[in-house]
């Protein structure tokens, strides 16, 4: 589609060249080709050094822009982006390519492979699967009932799904216009599961808004977590039930996440952190240490002062019972 007929659809006003545009991407990822987004200062070299073709901006960040990108100027980028990103998706589960089988892959006879999907050879697809277009399913990958794999997701050699899992899914994204509606982001990238990923039962992962959702090698996920879209572990992660991470959060490796433990938005955890259970991360932290409660401390820390706070409660509880 044509840059100037997209935004003047939308209602977007433009005085740059006109490009065929084929989709959204990162400032970092961008080509000439691609438009992307800037909105947080936080990305402020990415943009000075972005190849998209043109950046959806406000007006007091032109000077940042190179002069090989044309300027979408913005009010409000999140939204703009929000409302362009409809023109960029794909009609989901379709594709005109062939489906590619290896002769010693298992796929059963009730499960669907979407056309252009790829199973290689020593896969094991049991009944009830769905897997959508362009998907690619590695060497020896275990995949159990009732899973659900979106558009363009690949899958890496020796996983292991478990039944009910949702991989690719549109991740929770919404920009918010003064009225107070909200306006869907269209995902339209993807999820790439590295080598020897474990996923427990009904466990989800968002594909990217765009770029990739990625789990690194040998990261085991247990049952019930939910990980939103562009969140990237690094290898050997550990993620026990009902842990959470928000979008566009960073694992490093070795990351250990207890039950019921959650990581707010955009946030980085060093490697080998530990999270104990129901311990919630609202700011960036270092690795190699072991950390728990809410809000967040040293493990150490917050089990002295549990014991303060019961050393306290029960001190007073006995001085009420005594009458004092």
């Amino acid at each position: 589609m044509n840059l100037v007929n997209i935004l003047k659809e939308s209602g977007v006003s433009y005085s740059g060249k006109d490009f065929v545009v084929f989709g959204f991407e990162t400032l970092k990822n961008a080509n000439k080709s691609q438009i992307c987004f800037f909105n947080d200062i936080t990305f402020l070299d990415q943009l000075k050094s972005t190849k998209a073709g043109a950046v959806i901006l406000k007006e007091e960040n032109l000077k940042f822009l190179p002069i090989t990108s044309s300027a979408i100027v913005s009010e409000n980028p999140y939204l703009d982006m929000a409302r362009l990103s409809k023109y960029f998706i794909k009609k989901p589960f379709c594709n005109s390519g062939k489906i590619k089988i290896h002769n010693s892959a298992v796929v059963d006879k009730n499960a669907v492979i979407g056309n252009g999907s790829t199973i290689e050879e020593g896969a094991y697809i049991m009944a009830g699967v769905v897997v959508g277009a362009n998907v690619r399913i590695g060497k020896n990958t275990l995949i159990y009932p009732n899973v659900v794999i979106y558009d363009d997701s690949i899958i890496g050699a020796n996983c292991s799904i478990q039944a009910g899992v949702i991989i690719g899914s549109d991740g929770y994204g919404y920009a918010h216009t003064k009225a107070g509606e909200h306006v869907k982001i269209h995902h339209t990238g993807n999820v790439i599961l590295e080598d020897d990923v474990e996923i427990g039962a009904n466990t989800t992962i968002d594909r990217a808004v765009f770029g990739t959702t990625c789990i690194g090698k040998n990261t085991k996920i247990d049952n019930l977590v939910q990980i939103g879209h562009n969140c990237k572990l690094g290898e050997s992660c550990l993620m026990v039930s009902q842990s959470g991470l928000a979008g566009s959060t960073t694992l490093g490796r070795n990351v250990v996440m207890g039950g019921q433990s959650a990581a707010g938005g955009h946030l980085s955890i060093g490697d080998y952190a530990q999270l104990a259970a129901r311990s919630g991360v609202t700011k960036s932290i270092e690795g190699k240490k072991i950390y728990g409660g809410f809000p967040l401390m040293l493990q150490k820390n917050w089990l002295k002062t549990q014991i303060k706070m019961i050393r306290y409660f029960d001190t007073k509880k006995n001085k009420i019972e005594e009458g004092e």
